[in-house]
């Protein structure tokens, strides 16, 4: 066998129906990417149809192959529907990414509860929702599927002062070891991809050079990472073949930032 064949056999997603919740943010939209030059048929989801349409029409130029349904991550009927949209279009759902979010970084003594729910909802509720409704339908169809829900190094390190979304993303890690156990039989591998620093170019203007400075003294690599470097980690924990025991991981992306915390 040739080497491209034997890697293709283990990281390929050829004939298989990739959705990325959250697809049409920065993070979201480097891993609709990724799946799509790795074969897959990429449903691009979000509530932004002017950003997914744009991700579809890129992704399409590369020469691979994508569609975009809207959802609204906040409702679970909306997820569901999304779910039966994808089942009706393509007979099928391989692999489910659930990487909506949202943050905000007020300090503790200014987070009310409104924000403070919104973030909730928004990073675990909404990945609760596409647990439930996805993989319900994977134990029931042949091969099973894939769960990849998005962490981040903040689930256990208190650096960031965001503190809602630090919360929400322990929780994260948590529902994911737990989905995975309750599915473990059933054909279903539900893993978490926890990212390091990666934050968008918008973003890094306004970070502060002390705040830049306390990142970089705690990350060997000495640098933010970029949404195409999630990618290897996520064809990992999502392959049939390369990850077929790989259930329950949390898996970390980040410059060796937890190496120093851990």
């Amino acid at each position: 066998m040739k080497s491209a064949e034997y890697v293709q056999g283990l990281f390929g997603f050829q004939d298989q129906v990739i959705v990325v919740i959250g697809g049409t943010g920065v993070l979201g939209g480097g891993l609709c990417d990724g799946f799509a030059a790795a074969g897959g048929q990429v449903v691009v989801s979000g509530r932004n149809e002017t950003k997914g349409l744009e991700r579809v029409a890129a992704i399409e130029q590369a020469g691979g192959k994508a569609h975009f349904i809207t959802v609204d991550v906040f409702e679970k009927s909306s997820i569901e529907q999304l779910c039966q949209q994808v089942i009706e279009q393509y007979g099928q759902v391989d692999v489910l990414i659930n990487c909506a979010g949202m943050n905000a970084a007020n300090p503790f003594e200014e987070i009310e509860g409104d924000e403070w729910d919104r973030i909730m909802a928004a990073n675990l509720r909404a990945t609760q929702f596409g647990c439930q409704v996805f993989a319900a339908v994977m134990r029931e169809q042949s091969g099973g599927g894939a769960i990849l829900n998005i962490g981040s190094v903040t689930a256990h390190l208190p650096l960031s002062g965001v503190f809602a979304y630090s919360a929400s993303k322990a929780a994260v890690v948590n529902l994911t070891k737990n989905v995975a156990r309750e599915y473990a039989t059933l054909g279903v591998r539900v893993n978490v991809l926890c990212p390091g620093f990666f934050p968008a170019r918008q973003n890094r203007d306004i970070l502060s050079p002390e705040r830049v400075e306390n990142i970089m003294t705690q990350t060997p690599m000495d640098r933010f990472g970029e949404p195409h470097e999630l990618v290897g980690a996520a064809l990992l924990l999502c392959s049939r073949n390369a990850g077929s025991f790989i259930t329950g991981a949390e898996f970390y992306v980040d410059g060796g930032f937890t190496a120093n915390r851990f």
